[in-house]
C-alpha cells in the first residue's frame, strides 16, 4: 500500500488553510469514500504499526539508505518522462544523478547528485515527472478521480500512468523482468511502501486536524497537486480557478 500522504506531503500545509469546493472530477464519490474509509482502517491497524515499527528498529543511516536506494531507481522513472515530455534539460539532470548516484554513490546508495547540486552551480537537483504527468503534457484529461485500494487518491489517468512507469520504466520492475515476483519484486514493492509510508509519520497531524471532512480534503489537496505537476507549477488561470480539468 502507498499511503495517500506520500502525494500530499508537498502540498499539505498550504492547502490546509484551504476550504473545499465542489468538485466535478468525483462522480464515483460514494464508492471513492467507502474505499478511503477501507484504506484508513487498513492503515491504522496494520500499515501504520509497520512503519512505525520498521522506523523503530532501523537505525537512521540504514533508513536514508535505504530511501536513497529507491529514490535512485525512480529517476530512472524521471529521467524516461523528462525525455517524452521534451524536457531535455530536466531529462540530463536526471539520467546524471543516476549515473553519479549509480556509481560513485554506490548503487545510489549515497545520493552525491543532491550534494553536488547543493554545493555547486550544478543543478541536478530531484525532479518529479511520471507517466500520468506524461499523458496530461500531451493533453489527456485527468478523467474521473479513483481512490484505489491499498493505495490511496488517484485518478484513472494517473492509475494508468502508475501500470506504464511500473512496466517499462521503473528499473525494480521493468529492467529486470526475470526476477522473482515472490521473493525479489514483491518483497521490493512492499519495502519502499513501508519505507515511504515511515517518511510520512509525522504529517499525520496535520491532515488530521486539516479539514472536519478528511476524504475532501484528501480529494481536493491530490487533485491541486497533480495540476500543478502537469503544468509545471503554472497551471491555466481556469484550472486555478477551478472551471475546467486539465
Amino acid at each position: 500500500m502507498i499511503s495517500y500522504r506520500y502525494f500530499l506531503l508537498p502540498s499539505v500545509f498550504v492547502l490546509a488553510a484551504c476550504s473545499s469546493v465542489e468538485n466535478r472530477q468525483d462522480p464515483l464519490e460514494t464508492m471513492n469514500r467507502a474505499v478511503f474509509e477501507f484504506n484508513e482502517k487498513f492503515d491504522y491497524y496494520v500499515f501504520e504499526p509497520v512503519a512505525k515499527g520498521y522506523k523503530f528498529i532501523t537505525p537512521d543511516p540504514l533508513e536514508m539508505v535505504i530511501g536513497n536506494v529507491f529514490s535512485n531507481a525512480g529517476d530512472v522513472v524521471n529521467t524516461a518522462n523528462s525525455v517524452l515530455q521534451f524536457k531535455f534539460a530536466d531529462a540530463a539532470a536526471s539520467a546524471t544523478r543516476v549515473v553519479i548516484n549509480t556509481t560513485f554513490g554506490m548503487g545510489g546508495i549515497v545520493d552525491l547528485a543532491s550534494d553536488i547540486s547543493r554545493v555547486s552551480d550544478i543543478n541536478i537537483s530531484k525532479r518529479n515527472e511520471d507517466f500520468g504527468q506524461t499523458l496530461g503534457f500531451y493533453g489527456v484529461g485527468p478523467g474521473p478521480y479513483l481512490v484505489i485500494p491499498f493505495w490511496g487518491p488517484s485518478s484513472v489517468r494517473d492509475a494508468f500512468g502508475v501500470m506504464v512507469d511500473s512496466s517499462l520504466f521503473h528499473p525494480f520492475w521493468s529492467i529486470y523482468p526475470d526476477f522473482d515476483f515472490l521473493t525479489v519484486r514483491l518483497p521490493t514493492a512492499v519495502g519502499w511502501s513501508i519505507d515511504t509510508r515511515a517518511q510520512m509519520l509525522d504529517i499525520d497531524k496535520t491532515l488530521e486536524e486539516a479539514s472536519l471532512d478528511k476524504y475532501e480534503f484528501v480529494r481536493d489537496a491530490y487533485l491541486q497537486r497533480r495540476r500543478s505537476l502537469v503544468h509545471d507549477g503554472n497551471p491555466p488561470k481556469e484550472e486555478q480557478n477551478g472551471e475546467n480539468g486539465e
